[in-house]
């Protein structure tokens, strides 16, 4: 009985996405990102966020952990920022060259490493795990949302 719990999708889930991000920080690691950085990468060079705010809402983090992480970013030559023209109040974030000239290879990495952990998987068992995780994730988004 006790067992079962190891066998839950929580507990293999959360098993699933620590492997996966020690495998994606190390692979990463020498191109200068951190699994952290990659949705805020992605929105900033699909122009989907530019600001804090927007950045925080899109890689699904509270604020204060993405400041930090934009600090460490900035830092790291990775993003800069400048006013907000539509908010005094704000900073408008765009990725560096460096960071642009590197996020295809980074993408690349991680998408190989994507291959890599499904391999003995057809395109349907593939599809068809990724329908499911996606959602679990809009079910328990909605289960965080009924508890606020």
């Amino acid at each position: 009985m006790s067992d079962d719990v190891l066998l839950s999708p929580g507990h293999l889930i959360s098993l699933a996405a620590r492997s996966y991000a020690k495998l994606s920080e190390a692979r990463l690691k020498p191109l200068g990102f951190g699994v952290g950085h990659l949705p805020v990468l992605v929105a900033l060079h699909s122009g989907k966020a530019n600001t804090q705010r927007e950045l925080a809402k899109f890689a699904r983090i509270e604020q204060p952990p993405m400041a930090q992480m934009l600090t460490r970013m900035e830092r790291d030559g990775l993003i800069t920022r400048s006013p907000n023209p539509a908010d005094g109040r704000s900073s408008y974030i765009t990725l560096t060259n460096k960071a642009k000239q590197r996020l295809p290879q980074a993408i690349a990495v991680l998408m190989a490493g994507n291959e890599e952990v499904m391999t003995g998987l057809s395109s349907d068992e593939r599809r068809q795990f990724i329908g499911t995780l996606s959602k679990l994730i809009a079910n328990l988004d909605k289960l965080l949302s009924d508890d606020n």
